[in-house]
């Protein structure tokens, strides 16, 4: 687990590699050096509406340069959104999400997996090669139930919801530790208890 101090860190690599394509990374925490997955999130603030949102399930580098490439990334390379303009960067706030290993869910069968799945809590990985499709916890906060949270899972991966049934699909879950600015460039915090729906 990272403390509070070292996410403060993480946000700030974060807003440093988008604001100025450079991130001082002398004195790291040993705790930034190991690799674990990550994903970086902006929102548009106040409204907090997602502007961008990148990462790596997979820990392939050290925390603090995967959390620099899926800033850039989520700035400037989401698909879904237009690149941050340099005049946005005051408008917006960064999120991290760092993850533990995703772990498969054992069912003897896929209506077994809504049994096992903790609303507000579990992100999720559903595979079905070649496609796959990841929601971070805190997508909980869009969904009211285990089932529509699966159904858009599937549509994520580009799949109908009829796929979680199917026997090669493969459905993993994961926790994430969460940091996030409070207002641009503001007090960063950890992220705890339930993400869900309100």
């Amino acid at each position: 687990m990272l403390t509070v101090n070292e996410g403060k860190k993480l946000i700030e690599l974060a807003r440093a590699a988008v604001e100025k394509h450079h991130v001082d990374v002398k004195g790291l925490d040993r705790q930034l050096l190991q690799r674990k997955g990550v994903f970086v999130s902006v929102y548009s603030w106040p409204d907090k509406n997602l502007r961008g949102c990148i990462g790596f399930v997979n820990p392939e580098v050290s925390l603090w340069k995967a959390v620099q490439e899926a800033a850039l990334s989520a700035a400037f390379a989401d698909p879904r959104f237009p690149p941050l303009k340099p005049e946005d960067l005051k408008q917006v706030v960064f999120e991290v999400s760092v993850l533990d290993e995703p772990k498969p869910i054992q069912v003897e069968r896929p209506e077994e997996y809504e049994q096992k799945i903790e609303v507000g809590k579990d992100g999720l990985i559903l595979e079905h090669p070649p496609f796959s499709g990841l929601f971070l916890p805190q997508v909980w906060m869009y969904f009211d139930t285990v089932h529509e949270f699966l159904e858009n899972l599937c549509y994520k991966a580009s799949l109908t919801p009829d796929y979680i049934q199917h026997p090669n699909t493969k459905l993993l879950k994961f926790h994430a530790q969460v940091f996030a600015e409070q207002e641009p460039e503001g007090k960063v915090v950890e992220v705890k208890g339930s993400f869900r729906k309100r």
